[in-house]
């Protein structure tokens, strides 16, 4: 018989576990947990707390096992607080509904388990399982979109498909293998054989070099900032630079030769347009992101074709030549990861021309009396090594708080799936602070609010480590051991701040300890940092476009010469 008043405390007694858990009682909070687990069996919040006393004893398969049920469980609670389950679980497209709504509100835990509902069954849509696979990619739960991924290039033959399991690949343990390998049999399975052309292009002797890029769109997106430097630097007296986009319209004043619009070519029809152009060089910005046309490229309309900007991976395309690169990324295994050859550009890979700027200001620790570290990265990219490390940084700077900054960071699935892997390591919720997306003032004003940024490794930030560095914040990143993962010492090197780039994570850690032991150091550091920004090779725009003509030059003259 039950005796009233017998029932455990279920918040007291997580609470316990998880001060347990933070102070390294690991046996205890497992014991106390485990006489909780039998009912409710179906309670997060116990599966949140389990999940990180594995972790904490190192079990990282048992931590990601009861994860995985936390994130499901916790995500139909949420689902049934605001709909119908009777419908949710017998009707598809009232599930589907459900996941739209949260997909567009950025809860991706809730958006998976909606549309997972659906999307594993037989004659799942196309869009459905993709769908799953981007909301399960949102909160970084990177083999899970593999499959999902997998599932949708396999099941429907799909190009496109096969290029977001690229771009997950990214995210993936040793992820610059995982993606050459797929790079490679993308090419295999979609694409075309190259046509039969002839190129009749002569001597650059007393003639111009023509340029061709294509992207979707180069002004309405991020490469904005990148490309258009070049653009306005290029010198039209010895190149002529043709622009193909999706739609000319989108991109009013670009300055160039020619914009022509392929949005609705076919890749025959575009590589034959751009073939009539009589190119030298030809550029793909975009690669195997989403809107790409590589197609294009592996029909070889011009005799010389180089990747650039947003993809810096292997696109797996033999009909590209070259892919460029920084010197500050080479690696010991770079050839055989790429098909293309590498061309080193020397210290930097691309220009950056920051936006509108927050006006300097002092390290906030001075006022705050505390340590604010911030991450504005894609939650995918924070894999457990670097969850461990920003861990000991918490632990070695008591007081100290973390600020996760990304649109998904609004989901409370995800956040309690970071916040049980941060008490794995020690960290309790106190440190922690999450937000989601801001833009204009609002976004400029998060970087008066941090005193150092954290790279996360081996996926490191790109364009917002630029804005970080350009905004007067110290970054600190990891020289990792592959191309990819030393991303961000481009962002620092160039700039003579060799002192914020660790070697190993527990230099990393060593490093961001000993900066933040002393904050007025910290803060007349911060005030050397955009000046060191303005006057490094990344704004140096004029100079920078200058080597790039001369490679392309270099690159079609040492095709000339074996033509």
């Amino acid at each position: 018989m039950d005796i009233p008043g017998d029932e455990p405390d279920l918040d007291a007694e997580i609470a316990l576990a998880q001060s347990d858990i933070a102070a390294g009682r690991v046996v205890a909070a497992v014991d106390r947990l485990q006489t909780l687990i039998e009912v409710p069996i179906y309670d997060h919040r116990l599966h949140y707390a389990m999940a990180a006393a594995l972790g904490a004893v190192g079990d990282q398969e048992g931590q990601q096992s009861w994860l995985l049920d936390a994130q499901t469980f916790h995500a139909l609670q949420a689902i049934s607080e605001q709909a119908d389950m009777g419908r949710f679980v017998s009707e598809p497209n009232y599930a589907l509904q459900i996941g739209e709504q949260a997909y567009s509100d950025g809860k991706m835990g809730l958006a998976s388990a909606a549309f997972g509902q659906v999307a594993p069954l037989p004659g799942a849509p196309f869009n459905v399982i993709m769908r799953w696979g981007l909301s399960l990619l949102h909160q970084g739960r990177i083999p899970e979109a593999i499959t999902a991924f997998n599932l949708a290039a396999d099941t429907f033959q799909s190009s496109m498909a096969h290029e977001f399991l690229l771009y997950a690949c990214f995210f993936a343990q040793d992820g610059v293998r995982l993606h050459a390998a797929e790079a490679r049999r993308w090419a295999q399975l979609y694409a075309p054989a190259p046509a039969d052309r002839a190129f009749a292009n002569p001597d650059l002797a007393g003639r111009k070099l023509r340029i061709g890029y294509v992207a979707p769109t180069l002004l309405r997106s991020q490469l904005r900032q990148f490309i258009v430097p070049v653009l306005e630097h290029h010198d039209l007296l010895r190149v002529e630079v043709f622009i193909y986009c999706a739609d000319p319209a989108t991109e009013t004043g670009i300055r160039a030769t020619a914009v022509r619009g392929i949005g609705t070519l076919s890749d025959a029809d575009a590589a034959d347009l751009i073939a009539s152009d009589g190119l030298d060089v030809l550029v793909d910005l975009w690669g195997h992101t989403s809107g790409g046309r590589l197609g294009i490229f592996a029909l070889k309309p011009a005799p010389v074709q180089a990747a650039w900007i947003n993809y810096v991976q292997t696109t797996g395309l033999a009909a590209i030549d070259y892919v460029l690169h920084a010197d500050g990324t080479r690696a010991a295994e770079d050839d055989e990861l790429f098909v293309e050859k590498i061309w080193r550009l020397g210290p930097i890979a691309v220009p950056f021309r920051p936006g509108e700027r927050l006006a300097p200001t002092p390290t906030p620790a001075l006022a705050n009396g505390y340590v604010t570290f911030a991450s504005f990265n894609h939650p995918a990219r924070l894999n457990d090594a670097t969850v461990a490390a920003w861990a000991a940084i918490l632990k070695g700077r008591p007081g100290s708080r973390l600020l996760l900054k990304y649109r998904y960071f609004v989901d409370p699935v995800l956040q309690q799936a970071l916040l049980a892997r941060f008490l794995g390591q020690g960290v309790t919720a106190d440190q922690i602070v999450f937000e989601g997306h801001s833009t204009g003032p609002d976004y400029l004003k998060s970087f008066g609010r941090i005193d150092l940024a954290l790279d996360p490794s081996p996926a490191p930030g790109g364009t917002t480590s630029s804005e970080a560095v350009s905004n007067g914040v110290p970054l600190l990143t990891l020289r990792g051991p592959d191309f990819y993962s030393r991303i961000g010492t481009l962002r620092l090197e160039p700039l003579g701040l060799h002192q914020l780039v660790a070697e190993s994570w527990d230099d990393y850690v060593a490093k961001v300890l000993a900066l933040t032991a002393d904050i007025p150091a910290l803060d007349a550091l911060r005030a050397e940092v955009r000046p060191r920004f303005e006057a490094s090779p990344l704004r140096d725009e004029a100079g920078f476009t200058a080597i790039l003509e001369d490679a392309f030059r270099q690159m079609f003259d040492r095709w000339k010469a074996g033509a």
